[in-house]
Protein backbone atom coordinates (compact mmCIF):
# COMPACT_ATOMS: atom_id res chain seq x y z
CA UNK A 1 0.00 0.00 0.00
CA UNK A 2 1.85 3.49 -0.99
CA UNK A 3 2.07 5.30 1.89
CA UNK A 4 2.32 9.45 2.63
CA UNK A 5 3.32 11.73 5.18
CA UNK A 6 4.95 14.93 6.12
CA UNK A 7 8.84 15.87 7.02
CA UNK A 8 9.36 18.64 9.43
CA UNK A 9 10.78 19.39 12.77
CA UNK A 10 8.91 20.35 15.57
CA UNK A 11 5.39 19.14 13.60
CA UNK A 12 3.35 17.51 16.38
CA UNK A 13 0.69 20.24 15.78
CA UNK A 14 0.29 19.56 12.22
CA UNK A 15 -3.69 19.24 10.72
CA UNK A 16 -1.96 17.26 8.20
CA UNK A 17 -2.63 14.11 9.41
CA UNK A 18 -6.39 14.84 10.56
CA UNK A 19 -6.74 16.69 6.58
CA UNK A 20 -5.22 13.88 4.88
CA UNK A 21 -7.72 11.04 6.58
CA UNK A 22 -10.61 13.49 5.78
CA UNK A 23 -9.53 13.61 1.87
CA UNK A 24 -9.38 9.93 1.96
CA UNK A 25 -11.84 8.59 4.00
CA UNK A 26 -9.10 6.69 6.29
CA UNK A 27 -8.17 4.82 2.81
CA UNK A 28 -4.75 6.28 2.36
CA UNK A 29 -2.09 5.67 5.69
CA UNK A 30 -0.38 9.49 6.38
CA UNK A 31 2.40 9.97 8.92
CA UNK A 32 4.65 12.82 10.87
CA UNK A 33 8.40 11.83 10.14
CA UNK A 34 9.39 13.97 12.52
CA UNK A 35 13.10 14.89 13.30
CA UNK A 36 15.86 17.83 14.09
CA UNK A 37 18.15 16.22 10.88
CA UNK A 38 16.78 16.42 7.47
CA UNK A 39 18.92 13.23 6.26
CA UNK A 40 17.22 10.15 8.34
CA UNK A 41 13.74 11.67 7.40
CA UNK A 42 14.56 11.94 3.55
CA UNK A 43 15.59 8.15 3.49
CA UNK A 44 12.80 7.35 5.21
CA UNK A 45 10.59 8.81 2.68
CA UNK A 46 13.09 7.00 -0.29
CA UNK A 47 12.35 3.92 1.42
CA UNK A 48 8.99 3.43 2.61
CA UNK A 49 6.59 6.57 1.02
CA UNK A 50 5.25 7.32 -2.27
CA UNK A 51 4.92 10.76 -1.39
CA UNK A 52 5.64 13.59 0.96
CA UNK A 53 4.76 17.20 2.29
CA UNK A 54 7.59 18.87 3.47
CA UNK A 55 7.66 22.09 6.19
CA UNK A 56 10.40 24.01 7.91
CA UNK A 57 13.06 23.76 8.53
CA UNK A 58 13.55 21.41 5.20
CA UNK A 59 12.04 23.11 2.09
CA UNK A 60 15.18 23.77 1.17
CA UNK A 61 17.22 20.71 1.80
CA UNK A 62 14.34 18.69 -0.52
CA UNK A 63 14.42 20.78 -3.21
CA UNK A 64 18.44 20.16 -4.07
CA UNK A 65 17.62 16.29 -4.04
CA UNK A 66 15.33 15.91 -6.27
CA UNK A 67 15.10 15.12 -10.08
CA UNK A 68 12.46 17.37 -11.51
CA UNK A 69 11.06 21.29 -10.37
CA UNK A 70 8.17 22.77 -11.12
CA UNK A 71 8.98 26.21 -12.52
CA UNK A 72 7.01 27.74 -9.64
CA UNK A 73 9.31 25.96 -7.27
CA UNK A 74 12.55 26.95 -9.35
CA UNK A 75 11.27 30.49 -8.98
CA UNK A 76 10.63 30.13 -4.93
CA UNK A 77 13.63 28.11 -4.49
CA UNK A 78 12.09 25.72 -1.87
CA UNK A 79 9.63 22.66 -2.28
CA UNK A 80 6.75 21.49 -0.24
CA UNK A 81 5.46 18.51 -1.90
CA UNK A 82 7.73 15.79 -3.52
CA UNK A 83 6.71 12.78 -4.97
CA UNK A 84 8.02 9.61 -6.76
CA UNK A 85 7.73 9.14 -10.29
CA UNK A 86 9.09 6.44 -12.72
CA UNK A 87 11.21 9.09 -14.15
CA UNK A 88 12.24 10.07 -10.85
CA UNK A 89 11.15 12.51 -7.75
CA UNK A 90 9.40 15.64 -8.62
CA UNK A 91 8.76 18.84 -6.70
CA UNK A 92 6.02 21.16 -6.29
CA UNK A 93 5.09 24.17 -4.34
CA UNK A 94 1.69 24.04 -2.60
CA UNK A 95 1.63 27.01 -0.74
CA UNK A 96 1.91 28.76 -4.24
CA UNK A 97 -0.77 26.46 -5.70
CA UNK A 98 -2.79 27.89 -2.27
CA UNK A 99 -2.45 31.30 -2.73
CA UNK A 100 -3.24 31.20 -6.64
CA UNK A 101 -6.80 29.84 -5.25
CA UNK A 102 -7.25 32.58 -2.91
CA UNK A 103 -6.26 35.52 -4.88
CA UNK A 104 -7.74 33.93 -8.10
CA UNK A 105 -11.45 34.62 -7.63
CA UNK A 106 -11.09 37.94 -5.50
CA UNK A 107 -10.55 40.46 -8.82
CA UNK A 108 -7.65 42.31 -7.60
CA UNK A 109 -5.45 44.65 -9.94
CA UNK A 110 -2.87 45.61 -7.06
CA UNK A 111 -1.13 43.17 -4.29
CA UNK A 112 1.44 43.78 -1.50
CA UNK A 113 3.53 40.72 0.23
CA UNK A 114 4.76 41.69 3.17
CA UNK A 115 8.18 39.62 4.05
CA UNK A 116 10.29 37.55 2.46
CA UNK A 117 10.30 33.77 4.09
CA UNK A 118 9.41 31.07 2.55
CA UNK A 119 5.78 31.86 2.76
CA UNK A 120 6.14 35.03 1.09
CA UNK A 121 8.69 34.04 -2.18
CA UNK A 122 5.46 32.13 -3.13
CA UNK A 123 3.03 34.49 -2.55
CA UNK A 124 5.16 36.76 -4.29
CA UNK A 125 5.04 34.44 -7.43
CA UNK A 126 1.32 33.51 -7.29
CA UNK A 127 0.36 37.09 -7.19
CA UNK A 128 2.37 38.12 -9.68
CA UNK A 129 1.71 34.99 -12.26
CA UNK A 130 -1.79 36.42 -11.99
CA UNK A 131 -1.09 39.54 -13.30
CA UNK A 132 -1.43 41.69 -10.52
CA UNK A 133 0.63 44.64 -10.08
CA UNK A 134 2.73 43.22 -7.24
CA UNK A 135 4.96 45.05 -4.67
CA UNK A 136 7.14 43.36 -2.03
CA UNK A 137 7.98 44.79 1.64
CA UNK A 138 10.31 43.59 3.65
CA UNK A 139 9.28 44.23 7.76
CA UNK A 140 11.21 47.82 8.22
CA UNK A 141 9.16 49.06 5.42
CA UNK A 142 5.85 48.51 7.07
CA UNK A 143 6.10 51.00 9.27
CA UNK A 144 5.67 53.70 6.47
CA UNK A 145 2.22 52.30 5.55
CA UNK A 146 0.56 49.50 2.75
CA UNK A 147 -2.04 49.57 0.47
CA UNK A 148 -3.02 47.51 -2.11
CA UNK A 149 -6.31 45.48 -3.18
CA UNK A 150 -4.88 42.48 -1.58
CA UNK A 151 -2.54 42.50 1.22
CA UNK A 152 -1.12 39.35 1.69
CA UNK A 153 1.09 39.09 5.77
CA UNK A 154 3.47 36.18 6.29
CA UNK A 155 5.31 37.72 9.13
CA UNK A 156 5.28 35.61 12.59
CA UNK A 157 4.23 38.63 14.31
CA UNK A 158 3.01 42.16 14.59
CA UNK A 159 5.62 44.56 13.35
CA UNK A 160 5.32 48.70 13.32
CA UNK A 161 2.84 49.79 11.15
CA UNK A 162 0.77 47.00 11.72
CA UNK A 163 -2.21 49.54 11.99
CA UNK A 164 -1.25 51.30 8.45
CA UNK A 165 -2.78 48.40 6.05
CA UNK A 166 -4.94 49.98 3.86
CA UNK A 167 -6.38 46.75 1.39
CA UNK A 168 -10.14 45.69 0.58
CA UNK A 169 -8.51 41.49 1.14
CA UNK A 170 -6.17 40.84 4.01
CA UNK A 171 -4.75 36.85 3.83
CA UNK A 172 -2.37 36.34 6.97
CA UNK A 173 -0.12 32.89 7.10
CA UNK A 174 0.37 32.82 10.23
CA UNK A 175 -2.28 30.22 11.30
CA UNK A 176 -1.44 29.21 15.00
CA UNK A 177 -0.68 32.98 16.55
CA UNK A 178 -2.47 35.41 14.22
CA UNK A 179 -1.92 39.23 14.66
CA UNK A 180 -4.60 40.59 12.46
CA UNK A 181 -7.60 38.96 12.78
CA UNK A 182 -10.97 40.82 12.82
CA UNK A 183 -9.78 43.25 10.39
CA UNK A 184 -11.99 44.12 7.35
CA UNK A 185 -11.42 41.38 4.35
CA UNK A 186 -9.72 39.70 6.57
CA UNK A 187 -8.83 35.57 5.08
CA UNK A 188 -7.09 33.46 8.13
CA UNK A 189 -4.57 31.22 7.42
CA UNK A 190 -6.42 28.15 7.83
CA UNK A 191 -7.72 28.87 4.39
CA UNK A 192 -4.24 29.21 3.05
CA UNK A 193 -3.35 25.85 4.81
CA UNK A 194 -6.74 24.36 3.16
CA UNK A 195 -6.74 25.59 -0.53
CA UNK A 196 -3.08 23.94 -0.21
CA UNK A 197 -3.91 20.44 0.92
CA UNK A 198 -7.01 20.57 -1.43
CA UNK A 199 -4.59 20.87 -4.53
CA UNK A 200 -1.60 19.08 -3.22
CA UNK A 201 -3.17 15.95 -2.00
CA UNK A 202 -4.25 15.49 -5.84
CA UNK A 203 -0.48 15.56 -6.88
CA UNK A 204 0.65 13.26 -3.92
CA UNK A 205 -1.95 10.86 -4.83
CA UNK A 206 -3.39 11.04 -8.13
CA UNK A 207 -6.65 11.37 -6.52
CA UNK A 208 -9.37 14.20 -6.27
CA UNK A 209 -9.28 14.53 -2.45
CA UNK A 210 -12.83 14.56 -1.19
CA UNK A 211 -12.76 18.47 -0.44
CA UNK A 212 -15.87 18.91 1.98
CA UNK A 213 -15.03 16.56 4.18
CA UNK A 214 -11.17 18.07 3.99
CA UNK A 215 -13.10 21.70 5.27
CA UNK A 216 -14.60 20.28 8.23
CA UNK A 217 -11.19 20.25 9.41
CA UNK A 218 -10.07 23.46 9.13
CA UNK A 219 -13.29 25.45 9.67
CA UNK A 220 -15.28 23.05 11.80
Amino acid sequence: MDRYGLIGYPIGHSKSPASFTAAYGGRKPYDLIEGPDFEPLWQRFLQDYRAVNVTAPFKEDAFARVDWRSPACERIGATNLVVKTPEGIRAYNSDYLGVMEILRPLGCRTAAVIGFGGAGKAALAAAEDLGLETRLYRHAEVARGVSADVIIYTLPRAVEGIGRLDCAHLLEANYRDPCLAGRPGYIPGTAWLFQQAVTGYGLMTGEEPDVEAMRKVYFF
